[in-house]
């Protein structure tokens, strides 16, 4: 049987493609991409001669069905989408799972993603982040999904058209106004643009002009903080809150620097405090 190959293409700047991508697209029998006319510059600029096939939303019902008996019968087929990663918010999953259902080898070649490269460059939080892809259009839909969402602590990564991004941020707006958004567009591209802000200088950038409403949107939104319940302590004087730990066998010296650390004071501070320095 063939090797199904699902490999990562250029987000915008045609120079972003490995040396493996390039290999793979010419060695192949087949590629199957989104759009014959975008992979078609791709593959010009890089002499790929490579038949081309239409894969996309609107047909991998049908398409899936022959890509599969191809790949049965020996042939080598390639999965591109117009820009990035198969898959992700891109067609191919059906054709992947059906790939695996026949034991076909199924072979990742990774390129670039769009919403990782604006995350790096955002200065949000990069250490727990949630892909969300593109939320519905419905404005209902929508909030529900990031009234939900909004309050978890990752950074959120949605993709989001040109036409639509200011009706996502008056969204945002609507459940948390002071929350820090970045905006990225025309990545790796001459002209690329990652904004970091609040959502109101966000949208007054947008109606000004200042962010172009032109090319795909990255669309990041800061995770939510965890509020720190200190209720339970505000009515106790520092002596009691000491006292408190000590009673539940905790050395003074400990119970002193463990309030301290709660109450966000100096050690030393909490120590004259006690002793009655």
């Amino acid at each position: 049987m063939g090797t199904l190959y699902l490999v990562g293409t250029p987000i915008g700047n045609l120079a972003d493609i490995t040396y493996r991508a390039v290999k793979i697209l010419k060695e192949v029998d087949l590629i199957a991409c989104e759009d014959t006319r975008v992979s078609k510059k791709l593959c010009a600029h890089y002499e790929i001669s490579t038949p081309l096939k239409s894969y996309h939303e609107h047909n991998k019902a049908q398409q899936t069905e022959y890509l599969i008996e191809q790949l049965r019968e020996g042939i080598s087929i390639a999965l591109v989408s117009d820009a990035g990663l198969p898959l992700i918010s891109d067609p191919g999953y059906e054709l992947v799972v059906a790939a695996r259902e026949h034991q076909i080898k199924v072979e990742t070649v990774p390129g670039p993603n769009a919403g990782l490269t604006a995350l790096m460059a955002s200065g949000l939080p990069s250490f727990t982040y949630t892909f969300l892809g593109f939320l519905p259009r419905k404005e209902k839909q929508k909030q529900e999904i990031l009234e939900k969402r909004m309050y978890e602590d990752s950074t959120l990564i949605i993709y989001e058209s040109p036409h639509r991004v200011k009706d996502t941020l008056k969204t945002i707006q609507k459940v948390d106004k002071n929350r820090k958004v970045s905006l990225g567009r025309e990545l790796t591209k001459k002209f690329e643009q990652i904004t970091t802000s609040n959502v109101d200088d966000l949208l007054n950038q947008l109606q000004e002009g200042l962010i172009p409403t032109k090319g795909e949107f990255v669309l990041l939104i800061e995770g939510a903080v965890a509020v720190e319940d200190t209720s339970w302590f505000e009515e106790m004087t520092i002596v009691e809150h000491v006292n408190y730990y000590i009673d539940q066998d905790m050395k003074t010296k400990a119970a002193i620097k463990q309030v301290a650390e709660i109450r966000h004071m100096k050690t030393g501070e909490v120590y004259d405090v006690y002793h009655n320095v």
